[in-house]
């Protein structure tokens, strides 16, 4: 009954959020169906392009909105499609052909180019497209954009190729229906939108007027019609591979071999399964650790490709943490009095991994994704009798993640999750419940979303938590606002599958922002925001924080960028979360935070970006000052070098220290944090490429004073306490890897690596001594090979074809044979 109650309000809902279609100035283009592939080399001279439909009268979106192309910049594009998949062919006048920028980069990065590319919707749902990118240099980019927002980890197996002639350059693009989703039926309608990059005047053109006053840019996409009856084929990939690793620690060296598969299979046209079996990740990058001395664990990108490929369904609502999976084991140990541990694993292993997903023709999206990592144990050595036992640290362990997607409306939509984690035998296991909803105007000028989740962590008793938020935002205009509120009781802990922090609270949020639409004076774009925060503690009740916040940016027309800000809380903050006590508090005096930024033109050889943040406390001496400079320094249009340096300078913060006799322990200390990281590539093609990454993070710690912290948040000296917290923290790591896209989808990559850490109980150290400390660690120094193919099914089928008989073989894009 009640889930017919909710579904029946949302149907009377409906039309009051369906999106106001007929107002908008939607372009529309019929193509047709050819017998004869063309070849993807960047030259439209086939047959196949003579009759084709052309989309043209491109219309800049950036910065002057609204204004036609002009007849210097003419474009116009041919699109055409078969029943393997939809051809684009882009010519784009220039008067200055020697002059378009064309940096050569690695797959999925763009820096200093001229672009074209082309957004595809095959639901027409105007909420999410996917993205194909070609540079002038031929490099490609694709992604997954969803209501204006962009995931660039989604990659795709697709052709492209260049040609810069004497007055235009040419993109040829071939797009195979395997990497595309659509209904199935036989008449398709499809989203559609392109743009054109002209890069010396930071100017962007798209070919379905975007109007940049309100709503999302894929809200404007254009339709394309004319895909009837197409056969496509059987959507089966294989990517198996091989590895090697040769790693070298502490003087010992091991050699291993590896070899696995992912699987992608298109169960219709519309769903797709993913199947990863016998995963390797030992070319992942490297995580940035830190020394963490909060109240939270640090949370760390997904770095593992199969994790952030096309898992955007998954996302929704954050209760899904990648990390999770194959992370750090669970279960802590009990040592006896004469044991000692001789090794704990750092990670689990995965067995598997599984993902479905896909959208119906009601737009209705459905994710299933699925886990298994093995049991895993650490060893413990008796140091009197010297035998050693196992102890399981992690059992056999599913994790589960269910979404149900409803999108309607335009740019609406209501969402079901829900993650599971069963782990074998009596362990912990855990279940969240979340459902969202975003509800955006007829007129796409207001949303509003009403988010609800609980969580359920089962152990010898089940501890129940929830959390509720509810807020509207106008998304039009040059004037724009929204509010919200979001409660999340004690108990709301996700952490098994996903990530949570901060817990037993009541927070209000409103914020205003003014930016300009159109380019004004000597600026093209201003942005201005403020924002009003409190934060209540739920229970039992208590005044957490009030805090005022103001941002700016800035850029010229000379494309100089620029902007600050400054944050305040007048009257203090009570922190409950530093103490790591339930019930407790510490007082934290008022400050004040303000900061600067610039960066210079990107089209230059050379650009510096700087940022510095000063925090000044109400309290002696008590100041943070935060400077951050990444000047990048373009050689040529192969090789560009990037340095960042990131330092921190904290002057006596107070923070948990420690629990003794029943007493929580905080310490003034002051803290140096010094962090320089250098990334330099060298590429030698559009599909071969050079790259060192470097990163030194150090950060020391220095403890002045100790105290007692009281029942009513204010701190008093102790001066017994005497243990030792001074500490001095070194993470180095160098990647230096060699990657070459041998074939579409297919990939070979070398990679070196070498890895430091080094925990000191000092600190104020020399730089000398430093480094000398740190490189007496034991190191990590590992050469390693990997080797990918990216097989079609219908590919290796037309191997055993005769030729008249099938369309792949003796097909060719450019160089590369089908």
């Amino acid at each position: 009954m009640k889930s017919a109650f909710f579904f029946f309000t949302l149907l009377i809902a409906f039309p009051i959020f369906s999106q106001d279609q007929d107002s908008i100035n939607r372009k529309r283009i019929e193509i047709h169906r050819i017998e004869k592939a063309p070849q993807i080399d960047g030259v439209l001279d086939e047959v196949a392009w003579q009759n084709a439909s052309v989309a043209t009268d491109f219309i800049e979106r950036i910065p002057k909105n609204g204004v036609p192309i002009p007849d210097s910049l003419h474009t116009e594009v041919k699109i055409i499609y078969d029943d393997l998949g939809i051809y684009f062919g882009a010519i784009m006048t220039d008067p200055q052909i020697e002059k378009i920028p064309k940096e050569l980069t690695e797959r999925d990065n763009i820096r200093n180019d001229d672009f074209f590319f082309i957004l595809l919707n095959g639901y027409n749902d105007r909420q999410q497209s996917l993205q194909f990118i070609v540079t002038a240099a031929g490099v490609q980019y694709d992604a997954k954009m969803t209501n204006g927002f962009e995931d660039d980890s989604w990659n795709a197996v697709w052709y492209s190729a260049v040609q810069l002639n004497k007055n235009n350059w040419v993109v040829e693009m071939f797009i195979p229906y395997s990497e595309l989703r659509f209904p199935e039926k036989d008449v398709q309608v499809w989203g559609l939108n392109m743009e054109r990059e002209y890069r010396r005047t930071g100017t962007r053109y798209s070919w379905s007027p975007v109007d940049n006053r309100k709503g999302s840019f894929s809200f404007y996409d254009g339709e394309i019609y004319g895909i009837e009856k197409i056969q496509t084929p059987t959507r089966l990939s294989f990517q198996p591979y091989l590895s090697t690793y040769v790693n070298n620690y502490d003087g010992e060296t091991e050699t291993t071999f590896n070899g696995g598969m992912d699987l992608k299979y298109g169960i219709n046209d519309a769903f797709t399964l993913d199947m990863i079996l016998i995963p390797d990740f030992g070319q992942a990058k490297f995580d940035e650790t830190v020394l963490n001395l909060s109240a939270f664990e640090v949370q760390y990108e997904e770095q593992r490709s199969f994790f952030t490929e096309g898992t955007e369904m998954f996302s929704k609502g954050d209760l899904f943490y990648s990390r999770r999976i194959g992370g750090a084991p669970s279960i802590g140990l009990n040592v006896l009095e004469d044991e000692e541990i001789e090794f704990y694993p750092s990670s689990v292993d995965l067995i598997n991994a599984v993902k479905i997903s896909g959208r119906t023709d009601g737009g209705l999206g459905i994710g299933f994704f699925n886990a298994v990592t093995e049991r895993t144990f650490a060893e413990i050595k008796n140091t009197l009798t010297g035998e050693k036992r196992e102890v399981l640290v992690e059992p056999i362990s599913n994790y589960n993640v269910f979404v149900l997607d409803q999108r309607f409306g335009g740019s609406s939509s209501i969402s079901l999750v829900n993650t599971n984690l069963t782990r074998e035998g009596s362990f912990r296991d855990a279940n969240a419940t979340g459902i969202y909803t975003s509800l955006t105007n007829k007129k796409n000028t207001m949303n509003y979303w009403l988010n609800a989740e609980g969580s359920w962590v089962m152990e010898e008793e089940t501890k129940f938590g929830a959390e509720g938020q509810i807020g509207f935002s106008q998304i039009s205009g040059e004037n724009r606002f929204s509010a919200e509120l979001d409660v999340r009781t004690k108990d709301y802990d996700i952490n098994d599958m996903g990530y949570s922090s901060f817990t037993n609270y009541l927070r209000s949020y409103v914020h205003y922002s003014y930016q300009y639409l159109q380019p004004k004076g000597f600026l093209n774009n201003m942005f201005l925001n403020f924002n009003l925060s409190h934060e209540r503690r739920l229970d039992p009740d208590l005044y957490g924080n009030f805090e005022f916040n103001f941002n700016s940016s800035f850029t010229t027309k000379k494309f100089f960028n620029f902007g600050g800000g400054f944050e305040y809380t007048p009257i203090g903050t009570q922190d409950f979360y530093e103490p790591r006590v339930f019930g407790r508090h510490v007082d934290i005096p008022t400050y004040y935070d303000q900061w600067l930024w610039f960066g210079t033109d990107f089209r230059k050889r050379f650009t510096l970006e700087t940022v510095v943040d000063w925090y000044k406390y109400d309290e002696r001496r008590r100041s943070r000052l935060i400077v951050e400079v990444t000047p990048t320094f373009r050689v040529s249009d192969q090789f560009t070098i990037m340095w960042n340096s990131n330092l921190i300078f904290s002057d006596k913060e107070e923070g948990f220290v420690d629990i003794e006799n029943d007493e929580i322990i905080f310490g003034q200390r002051d803290r140096n944090t010094f962090v320089n990281s250098l990334e330099s590539t060298f590429i030698f093609n559009n599909k071969m490429s050079l790259n060192l990454a470097f990163r030194h993070y150090f950060s020391d710690v220095s403890y002045d004073n100790f105290y007692n912290l009281q029942n009513d948040g204010g701190l008093s000296l102790n001066q017994d306490y005497s243990e030792n917290h001074n500490t001095t923290y070194n993470s180095w790591n160098i990647d230096l890897r060699y990657s070459w896209w041998f074939a579409p989808g297919s990939q070979l990559t070398l990679l070196y690596r070498n890895s430091i850490q080094s925990n000191l109980n000092e600190a104020y150290l020399d730089l000398d001594r430093n480094f000398n400390i740190l490189f007496d660690q034991p190191q990590v120094n590992s050469l390693s090979l990997r080797i990918s193919y990216y097989l079609d099914y219908n590919r290796m089928k037309s191997w055993f074809q005769p030729k008249s008989t099938n369309t792949y073989k003796n097909r060719k894009m450019g160089n590369i044979n089908l």
